[in-house]
């Protein structure tokens, strides 16, 4: 990513059939922000991350789980995971999201 140049997250990524794909935006000591398209069906599954974690769906539709209880999450919508929960994400639709990580 060019810095101070204009961008659309959703011009960034692609969904690819059958995958899920990343693209780091940011990434230093202090935290980062990555870019994920998934295809429908596919996903993450359960585990833990050291820090909270902002998620912001910019197109489609998933479901995540945090600590056992399900969210369905459209284009717009944001959620923070909270760290050291278990959580889990699937795409409902094929889906693109942002995800926010700062480091304490």
């Amino acid at each position: 990513m060019e810095l101070s140049e204009k961008f659309s997250f959703q011009g960034e990524i692609d969904v690819a059939a059958g995958a899920v794909v990343s693209k780091q935006i940011i990434k230093n000591e202090k935290g980062n922000v990555t870019l994920f398209a998934f295809d429908k069906g596919e996903g993450l599954s359960e585990h833990t991350a050291p820090f909270d974690a902002l998620v912001m769906i910019i197109e489609g539709e998933a479901e995540i789980i945090i600590g056992g209880t399900s969210h369905q999450l459209k284009a717009n919508e944001n959620i923070i995971m909270p760290a050291n929960v278990p959580h889990a994400l699937k795409a409902v639709q094929a889906f693109k999201m942002v995800l926010v990580m700062i480091k304490a």
